[in-house]
């Protein structure tokens, strides 16, 4: 029996709220051997008063020494497990701006990024281009032609747009053109099996078009496309947890997976203060929330230290006002980890507080990737929080006689 046949079969419904505050990327490293990560540096006071009444532990996102994508990390989260819940980037960005993808369609994430003379990229994000900027260079891409396909271009945010490819016969199985580094060519779209050969050579073609319509543009002046997929179908919140689920992000993806797993978006903030605003706004229409803090990652991506440990010291303000709804299950933790040493996602397990009236607390006074490992939780697989939160909020029953 899998996990959401259990939890299928053990929820219970109760009046309990249960909320998920997710910074992107939160899990660190120390700069030089022996410091402090972003997170222990950071002057974290509500945190660390939380971090005395509840119980941490260290989540592993997918498996151990796997660095996941948001999207894996996310679903860990959530309790699908990312292993056999596969979802393309593509199809999240798609289903985080509201395209209605059609069975058949093939969606991928596009990046805008800096091409020098030789063609190689020097920017991969193009420096984090202006969504301003960036939105009428993804309409400018409507322009792109293909015989046999119809193609919709959307800008996102920043340096992201979305591309859906609509044709017969196409299928998702193609390799990233990102390199995941800078000074190297941009890869070409490659099938990773026959089914979906048509679709590599119409993205080659999109490619080569998109980048003549770009040409002359100091920034944008190249793109690199990621995570082709159609949609996928997957049970929803309701079905295997018995909850009401709602959503609150800023960023499209993350909106995109929410949806995907039945979660309801609301509001259309843009800053945490607006999120928490949301949040005790629609208090008492859902059992649970799911709050994204996009700029943990980010800044780690960029390795800056000084500018992640300001950011989780913003997440750390906002604390008390999430408190004061006196949330049944409050759950504060990342998808994966984004080391600034290492400007990427990373393999480490992530710091992962539960705080709970039933929990088991397990003494440390301050919250970070030391107190983590020793918490009472250990180091566990992220599929398995939300049965922990669902215990925590009394929502399941007892398994067997």
């Amino acid at each position: 029996m899998d996990l959401h046949a259990l939890t299928r079969e053990l929820h219970q419904k109760n009046g309990s709220k249960i909320v998920m505050l997710v910074a992107d990327g939160l899990g660190g490293l120390p700069m030089t051997a022996g410091g402090k990560t972003e997170l222990e540096t950071a002057k974290t006071p509500n945190l660390d008063a939380l971090a005395s009444r509840g119980v941490q532990g260290a989540s592993i996102p997918v498996a151990p020494g796997i660095s996941p994508g948001s999207g894996p990390g996310h679903l860990g989260l959530f309790g699908y497990d990312p292993i056999k819940y596969v979802i393309g980037r593509g199809a999240l960005e798609a289903t985080g701006i509201g395209f209605a993808m059609q069975p058949g369609d093939v969606a991928a994430r596009g990046n805008f990024c800096t091409l020098d003379t030789e063609g190689k990229i020097s920017d991969r994000r193009a420096g984090r281009i202006a969504s301003e900027e960036s939105a009428p260079l993804a309409i400018r891409l409507r322009e792109v032609k293909i015989p046999g396909v119809e193609i919709f271009v959307e800008p996102v945010k920043e340096h992201r747009f979305v591309v859906v490819f609509r044709g017969a016969g196409l299928e998702g199985n193609v390799k990233d053109t990102d390199p995941q580094a800078v000074g190297a060519f941009p890869l070409k779209p490659v099938a990773v099996d026959a089914g979906s050969a048509k679709t590599a050579a119409i993205a080659a073609e999109f490619v080569a078009q998109a980048t003549k319509l770009l040409a002359g543009e100091k920034k944008a002046n190249g793109l690199t496309l990621r995570g082709f997929s159609g949609r996928p179908d997957l049970p929803t919140y309701e079905e295997v947890y018995g909850l009401k689920a709602a959503a609150i992000a800023v960023y499209p993806m993350y909106k995109g997976l929410a949806q995907l797993v039945g979660m309801k978006i609301v509001g259309k903030a843009q800053t945490l203060k607006e999120q928490v605003q949301i949040l005790t706004d629609e208090w008492n229409n859902y059992d649970f929330f799911f709050l994204h803090f996009k700029y943990t990652d980010s800044t780690g991506e960029d390795g800056n230290f000084d500018a992640k440990v300001k950011r989780i010291e913003e997440l750390d303000a906002v604390m008390p006002a999430i408190e004061n709804l006196k949330p049944d299950v409050l759950i504060v933790t990342g998808d994966h980890s984004t080391p600034s040493y290492l400007k990427s996602h990373s393999w480490h397990p992530v710091p992962t507080l539960l705080v709970s009236d039933c929990c088991r607390p397990d003494g440390n006074t301050s919250f970070g990737e030391s107190s983590s490992i020793r918490g009472g939780l250990g180091q566990f697989e992220a599929k398995y929080l939300m049965a922990l939160a669902l215990s925590n909020a009394g929502r399941m029953g007892k398994y067997g006689a």
